[in-house]
This record gives C-alpha cells, sequence and structure tokens, in this order.
C-alpha cells in the first residue's frame, strides 16, 4: 500500500516543521533503476484532504490500474478503495466531509452530434455513506452526461453543492446545473448558451458575473448582477488574448478578473501576458488591483469560504506563494522554514488551515507529507515514485547563457546522477512542449531517465516560454524554426564552451512543439545533433492550423488566430509557413530521426509525424516511425509511456553512445 499512515512524528523546532524525509541505500557503481521506474505513472496522481481533515481520499496507481481510495488519518481505517475503469483522472475534491468528485476523461467522439474525437470530461460523486459512485449529469433530460468546462463546489445553507454546466443536446443551451448529490441528476440553476464564456458562483452557489465571447468578431464582455437578470459593464475587442476570470475575490461580492486595462493599472512587467489581476466589486462595478507584490501564476482561494487568499509563481528554485490571509501567511512561512530549500508545493488543507498536504521533489523523486499545526508533527504519506531513492537523482542546476543575439536564456541542466564535475559528457537536449510552457526545478520523469543513463540533458526555456515576462513571450512570436530553435543549439555551445559536454555527441529530443523543434534541429538548423527523436511533433505547420480550422468549422476561430500569431502566418493557409515545416525539409536531413506518436492524440493529429515518415522516406533518409495504441497528446497510459521511454534510450544508445564512439 502506498500510503502510510502513524508514521514516526517529528516535533516542531523553534516553531518550524522538520521533514521527514526517505532515504535508500544506493552506491554509485550500482545499476540504476529500470527505465519503466521513470516511465510508471506517479503511484499517486491525486490527493485530498476532507474539510474536517479526519478523511485523506487519494487516486493510486498500480500499471493501467487507478483507483479511488478514502481513509480515516487518525486510525488508519480503510474506509473505502474502488477501481475507477481505464480512464485517466484530471480531478479530485470533496464535496463535505461524505463525498468525493472524481472527474475522469476519454479520447472519444460522438458522431450522433458531429463531435469528432476529442478529450471528453465526466464526472462522479462518491458517497462514502452509500460506498457507491453516481454519474454526475446522469439521467437529466436531453443533456450528454460530459462536463462542459470545470466543476464548482459550494457549502451553502441548503448544504453541500456542486454545480457544472452541460450540453442539451435538443436547445444546444449551456446551462448551469446543481447536481443532486444522491442521484447525479442535474437540474438547471442559470441558462447560459455557446457565447457564454465564463462565470462566477458565491458562496451560496449563485452567479455573480457572466462573460460573453462572441469569437467571430473577438467582442469579450463583463456582465453584472442587475435586478433579474445581468447587464454588460465592461467590453474589449480581444481577438487572441480574452480577458479571464479568477473565482470570488477577498470579500463575498467580488470577484477576481484578469484584463489589460491600462487606464486604470500599468502592464506587469513579470506577467508573461498585459492582463493585471483586479478585484471587483460586483454591485458597484468598482475596479481595484489586487495587492500582490508579484504577479502570480496562479490563485489560492480558501478551502471552505472560496474566498482568495493567495497566489504562487514558479521561479527559477520552485514555487514560491504569497498569502493575502494573515494565518495563512503565518503557516505557510513556517512551512517554508521546515523545508528549506526543499521549494514545498501547497496540494490540499482542511478547512481551519491545521492541516496541510505538501509536496517536495527537489533532490528526491517527489514526496507527500502532511502537516499537523496542532501536533506540531510533519509526517511522510507517500511517495510519487517508490522505486527511486534519492541517491538515484541526478542533480539539477539552473543555468543561464546567452543566445545569438545577447537574450539571456534560462534553462536547467540535468546531470548523471553521482556526477558532480561534469566534463565531456553526452548531451541530450529536451526542448519543452507549448511553446508557451516551460521547464521547472524538480524531479522531471524524463530528463532523470536520461540520466540515470549518462546523458547530460539540456532544458532551455526559450524565447517564447512562460514564467520570464511578456516581452520575453512576444520575443518569440514568428520565430518556430528560427530564434526559438537557436535558441537552444545556443545552449549546447555553451555547455561545450565550459567543457561541460562534447559537442560531437548531441542529440535533440522533445514531445508536442519540442517534437516539431527534434525535427526542426535536424533540418533547420543542421550540423548541431547526431540524431533526433520526435514525440507527437507539428512536421507542417500549414497543415496543422488547417486541421485547427476544420475541426472548430471556422476558419478564423480564436485557436487560429492564436497559432498564426505564435508561428508568424500572415492568414490562413499561409505557404510562408512551408518554409518551417520539417517534413517540407525532409531531403535536408543528414542525421537518423525517430518519429513517436499516440493513435489517440487529439491536439496533434498522428498525420503530422506519418507525413513526416513518409518524407524521410522519399528522401532516403533514415528514419524510424512508432505508433503508440490508445496513448494520448499527454503520455497518460504508464504502458506506453514507458514504450516511448524505452525505444528512445534504445535509438540515443545507437546513434549517441555515452561510451566511446
Amino acid at each position: 500500500m502506498v500510503f502510510r499512515s502513524g508514521m514516526k512524528a517529528v516535533a516542531f523546532a523553534v516553531a518550524a516543521l522538520v521533514c521527514v524525509g526517505t532515504t535508500g541505500a544506493w552506491a554509485q557503481n550500482e545499476a540504476p533503476p529500470p527505465l519503466e521506474a521513470y516511465g510508471a505513472t506517479p503511484a499517486i496522481e491525486y490527493i485530498e484532504l476532507s474539510p474536517s481533515g479526519d478523511l485523506v481520499a487519494r487516486i493510486t496507481v498500480v500499471g493501467e490500474t487507478r483507483a479511488i481510495a478514502v481513509t480515516r488519518m487518525t486510525t488508519g481505517e480503510h474506509l473505502f478503495a474502488a477501481d475507477v475503469g481505464d480512464v485517466k483522472v484530471r480531478d479530485l475534491r470533496w464535496i463535505g466531509e461524505n463525498r468525493v468528485l472524481v472527474v475522469t476523461s476519454q479520447t472519444r467522439g460522438i458522431a450522433m452530434l458531429g463531435v469528432p474525437r476529442s478529450e471528453l470530461f465526466f464526472g462522479q460523486v462518491l458517497d462514502l455513506e452509500k460506498k457507491k459512485l453516481v454519474q454526475v449529469l446522469d439521467r437529466t433530460p436531453d443533456v450528454l452526461a460530459v462536463l462542459y468546462g470545470s466543476a464548482s463546489i459550494r457549502n451553502t445553507q441548503d448544504g453541500d453543492a456542486l454545480f457544472v454546466r452541460g450540453v442539451n443536446i435538443t436547445t444546444d443551451q449551456i446551462d448551469l446545473h446543481r447536481i443532486d448529490l444522491r442521484t447525479g441528476r442535474g437540474r438547471s440553476v442559470a441558462s447560459m448558451d455557446r457565447e457564454t464564456d465564463d462565470y462566477v458562483l458565491d458562496g451560496e452557489g449563485e452567479v455573480i458575473a457572466l462573460a460573453r465571447y462572441v469569437e467571430r468578431t473577438g467582442r469579450w464582455s463583463l456582465r453584472l448582477p442587475k435586478g433579474n437578470g445581468f447587464r454588460e459593464v465592461w467590453a474589449v475587442d480581444a481577438l487572441v488574448d480574452t480577458p479571464s476570470f479568477h473565482g470570488m475575490g477577498r470579500t463575498p461580492r467580488t470577484i477576481i478578473i484578469g484584463a489589460d486595462r491600462p487606464d486604470l493599472a500599468q502592464q506587469e512587467t513579470d506577467s508573461e501576458t498585459s492582463d493585471v489581476l483586479f478585484e471587483v466589486n460586483v454591485d458597484t462595478g468598482e475596479w481595484t488591483r489586487l495587492p500582490f507584490e508579484h504577479h502570480p501564476d496562479f490563485l489560492v482561494h480558501h478551502p471552505q469560504t472560496r474566498l482568495l487568499i493567495g497566489g504562487g509563481r514558479t521561479e527559477e528554485d520552485g514555487v514560491r506563494y504569497e498569502f493575502l490571509e494573515p494565518q495563512a501567511s503565518r503557516r505557510w512561512r513556517s512551512i517554508e522554514r521546515a523545508f528549506k530549500d526543499k521549494a514545498p508545493r501547497l496540494m490540499s488543507w482542511n478547512d481551519d488551515l491545521s492541516l496541510i498536504v505538501v509536496f517536495t521533489d527537489t533532490g528526491e523523486a517527489g514526496q507527500y507529507q502532511l502537516v499537523d499545526f496542532d501536533r506540531g508533527v510533519a509526517d511522510s504519506l507517500a511517495e510519487s515514485y517508490p522505486t527511486i531513492a534519492p541517491e538515484q537523482v541526478g542533480v539539477v542546476r539552473p543555468i543561464h547563457y546567452a543566445a545569438q543575439d545577447g537574450l539571456d536564456i534560462p534553462g536547467y541542466l540535468t546531470l548523471p546522477p553521482g556526477v558532480s564535475e561534469p566534463s565531456g559528457l553526452p548531451l541530450v537536449v529536451l526542448a519543452h512542449g507549448g511553446p508557451a510552457s516551460q521547464d521547472v526545478a524538480g524531479f522531471d520523469w524524463w530528463a532523470q531517465a536520461l540520466a540515470s543513463r549518462g546523458y547530460a540533458v539540456l532544458q532551455a526555456n526559450f524565447r517564447g516560454s512562460t514564467g520570464y515576462g511578456l516581452a520575453f513571450m512576444e520575443a518569440g512570436y514568428g520565430e518556430w524554426g528560427r530564434k526559438m530553435q537557436t535558441d537552444l543549439s545556443d545552449g549546447v555551445r555553451w555547455l561545450a564552451q565550459e567543457g561541460i559536454i562534447d559537442p560531437s555527441r548531441v542529440c535533440i529530443v522533445g514531445a508536442s512543439y519540442g517534437g516539431y523543434a527534434a525535427m526542426a534541429g535536424l533540418t533547420l538548423d543542421a550540423g548541431v545533433y547526431r540524431c533526433g527523436v520526435a514525440v507527437a511533433g507539428v512536421s507542417d505547420l500549414r497543415r496543422m492550423v488547417n486541421w485547427e480550422a476544420r475541426q472548430e468549422g471556422r476558419n478564423d476561430s480564436q485557436t487560429v488566430r492564436y497559432w498564426n500569431r505564435f508561428m508568424g502566418a500572415a492568414r490562413l493557409n499561409d505557404r510562408a509557413l512551408d518554409a518551417l515545416s520539417p517534413a517540407r525539409l525532409a531531403d535536408t536531413v543528414d542525421s537518423p530521426l525517430l518519429l513517436i506518436h499516440g493513435k489517440d492524440d487529439t491536439v496533434v493529429h498522428i498525420e503530422q509525424s506519418r507525413i513526416m515518415a513518409e518524407a524521410m522516406r522519399r528522401a532516403g533518409k533514415p528514419v524510424e516511425f512508432i505508433e503508440l495504441q490508445g496513448e494520448d497528446h499527454w503520455l497518460s497510459r504508464a504502458d506506453t509511456r514507458q514504450q516511448m521511454l524505452r525505444e528512445t534510450v534504445r535509438f540515443l544508445e545507437a546513434n549517441n553512445p555515452v561510451g566511446p564512439n
């Protein structure tokens, strides 16, 4: 059993917590863990405390089997355990003390409604008293039992409540429904249509704000209560970047909006968007800028009241939190002192904030710990990768280097376990997806797997990545295959100058946009890499954007406008993208390429790898292509993730061996 209760407690020392760590006997010259240990889905996917903190719910994973389990913390009694099926779990939350919401997804289409294969989300409510699971929106007249957007949970005067949106196949409405927690049946409580972009509920489950977005015109509007309806109080043209709701504010009659309002506040330089976070009073319409010192990447709301109490942002050494509510601020400072240099992350807490589950993965493969402020102890709950000991985790160093045009490029270098003074190592450049994403500090299963086989691993946050401000993000617009690509090879050259790696032994690997970067590295930035591995990568940019347009049934959708901006296209079907598309440049490849793609990928269609493989074969270039059965874009399945990892390492060892050439 992964969950362990009643472990040795460690007392507070000078009002600070002491972390209970795990150790393992491992000698540097012993064989590393098998690749399956890294490619396995984490043993714990979600872990959540009940409102009282007496119960803990978690999603455990063994192979492809996911199960929900509920345990009483004080006694260790197991109250419930059941498989949730061959699905992907996307969320786990308590609804009061006796029910748990489980959100799952599957790659499915609905042919009768013309819905193409996509990732559809479903909800189930576990009733602990009856020991049964009920389907959310089940038997709701004319409404699909599919979640449209996220679910909202509130503790109302009438009891605990769950609210979700559902598609009515008769009226085409997508109303907000309150769910009968005994049957899963929904009752419409607010009328909404397809142009209803988002909403905010107050503590009683009443809608206190609506957002509308007309995709054709790009018009976004904020609507606040007036009488028995809603009135438009502010609107803006937003063809690509729309304002966004972020839940309730610090008081019950306020909401949080991220919006570009130069008339009210200057842009925050540490945000990768032009949005500023405002608190809006729904009765007066007054906008107030939130008093965060740094623009947060995400907000934190109180587990009981759902009011805003803080936020967090990803920094070079991990996630850092800034709390606006005094009690939460004091308690988190205690946790930071206790887990010094571990960059703890908040995973769950109970209603009175006396129990907090934190996660750490600095110098280890990931560990969940329960902090009990009343007892003054911290107990180890579970490990993400229990077969990988801390001694088997390679050191992750934050690095910075200059791109060709002088732009500072941050990133991380993962070293093989046991290596402290690297010299002349073989290198794998591991490019992240997105590209509007970022690599972060901590345990990365893919990077650590490659490092365990003797490779140094470079993860560069090239221009266009998130986390470094709007100017850094915008520097990536139109730079697919250009400066975004040379930002990666500039890192190779810097590591070579430092003597850390051997520049003649470098390969490039990546997934999604990183898969594109791997193929572009062999075509548009030739001469740097001995081989490339592209997982779920984009090989033909124009074809991909055209496919997105067909999927959405619109040539001028927000998604199409987004990709045209990032890729630098003037319009849909812009042939200028062909010069940046590896599938159209296959005859220039001078290194072996491995293509891997999931058949259930609904983000980057598998045709992108198929056309690259065919182009390589026609050009007489060395290529391998592996299709993963039942896998999606995110490598959600353990068996196919492990297959990807085995094939990648096999290919790297054949074309870029760790030992002498």
